[in-house]
Formats: C-alpha cells, structure tokens, sequence
C-alpha cells in the first residue's frame, strides 16, 4: 500500500486529481444504481417493463452516445466534457430521487447516460496525455480507484437507501456537484491545444473525425478482439450472480455468496493491480499480456465447468460451498486476466489512434464493446437458459471460456502479424 501511494504521488497534479474523481464518479453511480430498480418498482409501483424501460435509456444514452463524447472532446478540449458530464449527472440524479412521472424518469434516465458518455473518454484521453511515457503505470492506478469506487459504493448506498432512497439520489446528487465544482476551480485545462493545433480538426466537422477513425484497421481489429474481455467480465453481474442464487437460494445465504463475489473482485484488484501490471510489464510484451489476460478470463470459469460434475448437496454447508467457491474463484480469475489487460488495453488504445483523436478513439472502443456487452449478455443469459431446460449445466461455462481462449488466440495473431502496432501514416503523425 505504502507503494502504491509513492506511485501516486508521483504523477502531477492532473493525474492525481483524475483518478480521485474516477473513485467519486463510481462512490455516486454506485451507491445509487443498484437500488433505482427497486425504487421504480417498489415504490413508484412501475410495473416490470417500464422499470426495464427506464434503465434501458440510461444503457443506450451512455453506450449510444460515447462516440460523440469522446468526439467533442478532442474538438473542444478534455476538461469542459467532463465537467458537462458531472454537471449533468448532478442533475439527472437530482431529478431521480424528485420525480415520480414516467416521462420525467426517462429524461433525468437518459441524462445520467449522456453524463456517462461525456466524461469517460474525456477522463481516459486526459490521464493518457498527462501521464506520458508513464500511461501503462498510471492506469494501472486508475483501475485501482476505479475498483474501489465500485467497491465502497453499494454499502453506502445501502445504509442511504434504508433511510429512503431520495437521500440516495439527493447526496449522490451531491458528490457529483461538489465534484464539477473541484474540477471548475483546480482541473487544468487538457486537449484545447491538440485541437487548435489540428487544422483538419478545426477546418472539417465531426463525420471527418469518425471517417479517420473507421479507417485505422488496426484499432478495429483490436476493439473487436477486446469485446470477448467486456463480455467475460460482465458475467460477474449476470452469470455468476444467477448460478449462486440457483445453488444457494434468495435468502440471506444466497445475499452472502453474492456479495462475497463483489467483494472478491474489487479486493484482488485493488491490493494486486500494481503489481500484477509491474510483473507483465517486466516479461511481456503488450500483445502477449493482453492475449494472456483473455486466457485467464477464459480459464476462470473452468473451475465451475468442473463443479457441474459433482453432485449437488440437498442443502447445509455442502451445497452452500458448491454455491460459494467456484463462483468465487471465477469471479478471482476474472479479476486477475482484467488487472493483466487493462493497462496494456487502454496504453494500446492511445498507440493505435496515433496519439490523435484519442478521446474519438475511446469513445468509439467503448461504444463497440458496449454493443458486444449487449449481444454477449442475451447469448449468456440464452445459454443459461438452455442449460437449465436440457438438462446440460455445463453448457454456458463450456461457451464463456471458448470465448476466452478465442479472443486470447485473436489477439496473439494480432501481436504475432504487427497489427497492434499503429499504421504507417499515424506512425508519422506522431512523430
């Protein structure tokens, strides 16, 4: 830990604060989106479809949206999206814990999306060009925060939410205006000069934007070999959750084995992030860690391929630990191959586009896993589906870890041929 917070301090001021704000953004998202689908149908009695229908238009506001974030920040500069995002996010969960009319709902929805879509890829082209040389390292620490945003946000939304779920939206709300207000006050500004610098930025419109980005082969290669590492994570909040409460049950124990997988996940990353990227870094190159990292997120679900051969305990701590453990070293597994990829994912990210239009490049990288998180998800949910009714409980396991091993061997031929080294002109470009 004393480690960890030297490599922090090293970093300048922009960095430093980057990361704290990611931490905040996730304290507020998370304390407050676990529990929204609850609310709607609990207490506002929304029957199932519109509660699916309001969270849907916060999924594909922010998933839709993200090209034309990272869009208008390599045009405008890193910093005014960011803190438009913040700025509209404060709203939009102000307006969650105010409003019980469906069409207000679906706005203050659809707002917290778009918040989403204007701040990620400003935050993560911003940290690139602050950190320099340093990127891999830097967002090494970046997941780390961002893990334990994601960590500590459920237990205070929890305490929150038991006290009513508009002091949920209300300090959520909070944290998010506190947060524009930092950033407005003490947050450099980053990208306003690569904008006025591009003559083709400033002179053509956004389609010209899109147009260089579409045509980097190498990038779109890479982006669809990386889907698989988005779609196999996910299964932490989707397969994962689902197996235990069919082993173990809605009850308390059933609660317990669930959480453990949340707190698993974050744990490891957060106490093993630096030094699993200071490990790969010594001994690999890029394109084999990341090859790496999707193996192991295939292999993670081997341990319940192998549970689906015992047999399963009428009840007691037998059938509470075939519930528990082999989901929690899926979930362990998981989080090891994505603390090996994300650095060399996102460093790879800002080679491939050249260092230009960084902010354009990451918005179209997440808008294309998050239509390959969408498509994964339905064929996971699909195969869970038919494993139970067939009478085949290995089913999904045999397809989740496949998909592993067949993004690990795309990305290794990727490294093997030279693709995830920039094309010859943005080579140039940078110089």
């Amino acid at each position: 830990m004393t480690g960890m917070l030297t490599q922090y301090r090293s970093y300048d001021r922009s960095a430093r604060m980057l990361m704290v704000n990611q931490f905040t953004i996730n304290l507020g998202f998370y304390m407050l989106m676990p529990y929204l689908a609850a609310h709607l149908s609990g207490t506002l009695g929304l029957a199932g479809w519109l509660v699916g229908l309001v969270l849907g238009v916060r999924n594909f506001s922010q998933q839709g949206m993200f090209l034309v974030g990272g869009t208008l920040a390599d045009r405008f500069g890193y910093k005014p999206l960011i803190v438009a995002g913040c700025v509209l996010r404060t709203l939009g969960f102000a307006t969650l814990g105010l409003v019980d009319s469906l069409p207000a709902l679906l706005a203050a929805s659809g707002a917290t999306g778009l918040a989403g879509a204007l701040f990620n890829p400003a935050v993560r082209a911003y940290l690139a060009a602050a950190a320099g040389d340093r990127r891999l390292e830097a967002f090494a620490l970046f997941n780390i925060f961002y893990q334990a945003g994601i960590l500590l946000g459920p237990l205070v939304g929890m305490v929150l939410t038991g006290v009513d779920f508009r002091v949920t939206c209300l300090v959520a709300a909070g944290i998010f205006a506190l947060l524009s207000v930092v950033q407005i006050r003490a947050l450099p500004a980053r990208g306003e000069e690569a904008a006025a610098d591009d003559e083709a930025a400033r002179r053509n419109g956004l389609l010209s934007q899109w147009r260089e980005v579409l045509a980097n082969p190498p990038f779109l290669l890479f982006s669809g070999a990386m889907i698989g590492s988005y779609v196999l994570s996910f299964q932490v909040y989707l397969a994962l959750p689902l197996e235990v409460r069919r082993l173990a049950g809605e009850g308390e124990s059933g609660t317990v084995a669930v959480a453990g997988l949340f707190a698993v996940s974050g744990l490891t990353t957060i106490l093993g992030q630096t030094k699993v990227t200071r490990w790969c870094k010594a001994r690999m190159t890029a394109g084999r860690a990341l090859a790496l990292g999707l193996l192991t997120m295939g292999l993670a679900f081997v341990p319940l391929l192998a549970a689906t051969a015992l047999p399963v305990p009428a009840g007691g701590p037998g059938r509470w630990a075939l519930a528990a453990v082999p989901p929690a070293l899926c979930a362990l597994l998981l989080a090891l191959g994505t603390m090996i990829t994300y650095p060399f994912e996102m460093d790879t990210i800002v080679r491939l586009s050249g260092n230009r239009l960084v902010a354009t490049h990451y918005g179209l990288y997440n808008t294309i896993c998050g239509i390959g998180i969408t498509l994964g998800n339905l064929l996971t949910g699909a195969a869970l589906d038919a494993s139970r009714s067939a009478g085949l409980p290995a089913l999904p396991w045999i397809a989740l870890a496949a998909l592993g091993l067949a993004c690990g061997a795309a990305l290794h031929g990727l490294q093997r041929t030279g693709r995830l080294a920039p094309a010859a002109g943005l080579e140039a470009a940078m110089g």
